[in-house]
């Protein structure tokens, strides 16, 4: 897959301008109906939007998910779940007809020219850590190299104008509710704090069962078992198109190497699904290159492996990151998290951060691999090393999370009847 940037979708954007213009005529003169939610999201049949799908027909809303892909199609269809592509004149349709429109990235994830009128659901897709929407420059880049300024002036207007739509945003606590009506100019009453239903996952049920069915699923994806081999996952963040700035040279990916074979470990590398196939997988790709991925104990397992990584996080026994949102994820488990972040100083200037980074990674994060793979030798082999970083976790957890009951989809759902009917309480 071709790795996408915000120049590139800046100018998508703008070219479609008359495209948007003739589907908010439509949506004047198309009425919208009292009984039909649609849903989608930009990383398949999964995400919050299936939770919160699964609840709505539960409680009896007649829900359609919008595919966008043969693979989409296959899910939906083994699953029982109702779909319709999100490009065809019938998913233009149904989008224009909903009564609630239920997305996780942005209006794309249904038909993005026929969403103007219904209730937009943006359940979005982690706990900001980098400064997103309206707060990072990067959103409203010119994709021309001339009056950038006016260009950004106008991609801000339209940013600003349709984010208007969403009348539901919920939020995981009060700390992020504030990064979220800034990046999204929201006012607070569109941002409950009512926990992330994509979230859900990590709090039902037990911890052991959790685990093992996180573990079993792990197992039949890799085509391998695991067993009690302890199993890392390596998730750097999007950059916006850029490549990883710093993947491992042959020494230190042979260090790498050593300490996996040291330990037994298997390390599975997800590149984000908006890259390229290596875009982010920097120790995967160089383990490839070498020609001993396999030996090496490193297995690729971006997003083509597996859409939402989520419900897996019980089932690994340490993350490495850099600014990825799923550090917060992992927090609820609560998973070892590792930062490595060599590019640190100029990703603070380019795109920045809510608060500061040492508020979530801590002041010793891994500036390059020789440290980060000493900190990967704590975590594998010394019980008190391990622990810290589980501590450091539940701390983590404790500040971001409001809730940890698994039923943030319930709230949500409410939340949502709230915004169709006013009178009904939200509690």
């Amino acid at each position: 897959m071709a790795s996408f940037s915000f120049g590139a979708g800046n100018a998508g954007k703008l070219l479609r301008i008359p495209l948007y213009m003739l589907g908010r005529v439509a949506t004047l003169v198309i009425p919208r109906t009292s009984d039909v939610w649609v849903f989608g999201s930009a990383v398949g049949v999964a995400d919050g939007a299936l939770a919160v799908h699964r609840h709505a027909t539960g409680a009896g809303e007649r829900a359609i998910w919008l595919t966008g892909s043969a693979d989409e199609d296959a899910d939906a269809r083994s699953r029982g779940i109702p779909f319709v592509r999100r490009h065809s004149l019938r998913g233009f349709w149904l989008t224009a007809r909903a009564r609630v429109i239920v997305i996780t990235h942005g209006f794309g994830d249904v038909n993005r020219y026929a969403a103007t009128g219904g209730v937009v659901v943006q359940l979005w897709h982690g706990i900001p850590l980098k400064r997103i929407g309206l707060d990072a420059t990067v959103t409203t880049a010119s994709p021309v190299p001339f009056a950038r300024g006016a260009v950004a002036r106008v991609l801000a207007a339209l940013y600003r104008r349709t984010q208007g739509r969403i009348r539901v945003l919920p939020a995981a606590s009060e700390i992020v509710r504030g990064r979220l009506e800034s990046a999204f100019g929201l006012d607070t009453l569109r941002v409950p704090v009512a926990g992330e239903p994509r979230t859900d996952t990590l709090s039902q049920g037990a911890a052991d069962e959790r685990r093992a069915r996180a573990r079993a699923r792990i197992g039949a994806l890799l085509g391998e078992d695991p067993g009690p081999a302890p199993v890392v996952l390596y998730a750097p963040t999007w950059r916006d198109g850029a490549p990883d700035p710093a993947p491992p040279t042959g020494t230190e990916l042979a260090a790498l190497q050593a300490l996996l074979a040291e330990t037994g470990a298997l390390l599975l590398v997800r590149s984000h699904h908006l890259g390229g196939s290596a875009a982010g997988g920097s120790a995967a790709a160089g383990a490839a290159a070498a020609g001993t991925a396999s030996a090496a104990g490193i297995r690729p397992f971006g997003s083509d492996v597996v859409a939402d990584i989520t419900p897996l996080l019980p089932g690994f026994d340490a993350l490495i990151t850099d600014y990825s949102s799923l550090a917060f994820d992992a927090a609820l488990v609560p998973l070892p998290t590792l930062f490595h972040a060599p590019d640190l100083a100029a990703y603070e200037r380019s795109r920045g951060f809510y608060g500061t980074y040492a508020d979530v990674a801590g002041d010793d994060a891994a500036h390059d691999w020789a440290t980060l793979i000493d900190q990967l030798r704590g975590v594998l082999t010394d019980p008190g090393a391990r622990a810290e970083r589980t501590h450091r976790a539940e701390r983590l957890s404790a500040r971001v999370h409001a809730f940890r009951d698994g039923r943030n989809t319930e709230r949500v759902y409410r939340a949502i009847r709230h915004a169709l009917s006013p009178t009904e309480r939200v509690s």
